[in-house]
Parts: structure tokens; C-alpha cells; sequence
């Protein structure tokens, strides 16, 4: 049986990286614009996020405006969208599934095998929800990378990565770690001894019952 020690480091691990998912998930700063070239002094600095896009003026105003319409999206960013919700929905799921399990719950009745079955589900599922992440994370940022060192992209249209998508990748990561945690609560079987017990060899030679007369 795992140690309820590492079952409850497991928890929390996931519950902050779910918590990362979230705020990085809500952030608009995926990427900001590239100070190179001739945009190296510019009054305005430009954010993109998966919701909205913001303009920072050098006097301290933020303006931010959401996406209007879905359909106008590149598809790459609907389907970044897409797999970061998919990811937090499974991660908050799989987080209570393995609540159920642990040892320091009452959920699930006193049966310690069923117990560790149900948290190494949760952390199967955690680990699912956190790959979702890390493949949307890695997928925007191979985009930006590849439209940055792309020869046609003018250079005040360049963008670089920004703080969002660190702590989405930060809180990605920490799933996965909290639910391979979680995920080694599998029971393992009892070794059954090859050899017969040593106890009958132990005791005396069996009594005769034969009387003599």
C-alpha cells in the first residue's frame, strides 16, 4: 500500500496545478510582442491569450478586448482552447475521484484494497487532464516560435512568449507529478511462498497411536 504521506503530497500537488491551469487558462498574456528591430521603443505593448487580447500603454492603461466570434479564430488556438478546458474539467474530476481514495478519508468504507484502487484511478485520470495541458501548452508555443522565425512575419507582428503560459506549463506539470503520486497507490499482490511453512518441520515426529501389548 502506498504511504498516505505521499497520497496527500499527491493532492495537493494536483490541486495547485489545477489551480495554474485555471489562472493560466484566464490570463492574456500566452504571448506579448517582440521588442526587435525597430520595435525595440513602442509606447503600446500588445498581449494575446486564449480569450481576449490587451494593449499596455507606456501610461499605465490596459485595454482589453474579448474575441468576438469563435468561427474567426485560428484553428490552432480553438483547439489549444479546447484541450486546456478538457484538461482542468478531468483534473477537478479525477482530483475528486482520488479524494475518495485516500487513507485519510472515509469515503469509499474502511476496505483498504478498494480505497487504493479508487486513488490510483483519480491519478490515472489526473494524469490524463495534465498530458491535455502539456500538449496544449506545447502546441501554442510552437506556433509562436515557428511565426516568430518565419522570414514573412513583419517584425512589429512578432510575438514572444509571455508569463500565461508559464504558469500554465508550470500547473500542467504539477499535475502530472501529483497524479503519478496518486497513481502509485496500485496494490500490490501478496507473494505467496513457493516452499511449505516451516512450523510442521519445526515440530516433533507424529505420535504413534498403536498400543503394545
Amino acid at each position: 500500500m502506498a504511504n498516505s504521506g505521499i497520497q496527500l503530497l499527491g493532492f495537493f500537488l494536483s490541486l495547485i496545478g489545477i489551480v495554474g491551469l485555471i489562472i493560466g487558462t484566464i490570463l492574456p498574456q500566452w504571448k506579448m510582442s517582440a521588442y526587435i528591430g525597430d520595435n525595440i521603443i513602442t509606447a503600446v505593448a500588445m498581449y494575446q491569450g486564449l480569450w481576449m487580447s490587451c494593449a499596455f500603454q507606456s501610461t499605465g492603461q490596459l485595454q482589453c478586448k474579448i474575441y468576438d466570434s469563435i468561427l474567426q479564430l485560428d484553428s490552432s488556438l480553438q483547439a489549444t482552447r479546447a484541450l486546456m478546458i478538457v484538461g482542468i474539467i478531468v483534473s477537478i474530476a479525477g482530483l475528486g475521484v482520488a479524494c475518495m481514495g485516500m487513507k485519510c478519508t472515509t469515503c469509499g468504507g474502511n476496505d483498504k484494497l478498494r480505497k487504493s484502487r479508487i486513488a490510483m484511478t483519480g491519478g490515472i485520470i489526473l494524469l490524463v487532464g495534465g498530458l491535455c495541458a502539456i500538449v496544449a501548452c506545447s502546441w501554442f508555443a510552437h506556433n509562436v516560435i515557428r511565426a516568430f522565425y518565419n522570414p514573412y512575419t513583419p517584425v512589429n507582428t512578432k510575438f514572444e512568449f509571455g508569463a500565461a503560459i508559464f504558469i500554465a506549463w508550470g500547473g500542467s506539470l504539477l499535475d502530472v507529478l501529483g497524479g503519478a503520486m496518486l497513481a502509485s497507490s496500485c496494490p500490490r499482490k501478496k507473494q505467496v511462498s513457493k516452499y511449505p511453512s516451516m512450523a510442521g518441520s519445526r515440530s516433533g515426529p507424529p505420535s504413534s497411536n498403536k498400543e503394545y501389548v
